[in-house]
């Protein structure tokens, strides 16, 4: 249930920020780039199996059963979620520093 009121949330934000750029530009393109950058970058966050790539960074290439794996470790899937990797949260803030230096960029245009 998190997940779903995490998306509904991240929908209205995505309704917002599209116009306010519609408001401000007056330009459909860049509404529309707006609402992509925005369903993208949603389904980036919540979409991943993160019980998989909160592990050590050699583990993601071997197979994992991640209900085996949590229980053995004595964890609960909830606890996971929010452990943070250096290499993931490096690799994920990089990946969406980009895109959003390049829609601001388009926007502004």
């Amino acid at each position: 249930m998190r997940v779903d009121a995490a998306l509904q949330k991240g929908m209205v934000v995505i309704v917002a920020a599209v116009v306010v750029v519609g408001v401000c530009t007056f330009s459909l393109e860049k509404m529309l780039a707006t609402y992509a950058v925005g369903i993208v970058g949603i389904a980036g966050i919540l979409l991943p199996d993160w019980e998989f790539f909160h592990q050590d960074f050699p583990q993601w290439f071997a197979f994992m059963r991640a209900r085996r794996a949590t229980a053995a470790a004595g964890r609960s899937p909830a606890s996971l979620r929010f452990r943070l990797y250096p290499l993931s949260s490096a690799l994920i803030t990089l990946i969406y520093g980009f895109g959003l230096f390049q829609w601001w960029m388009f926007v502004s245009s």
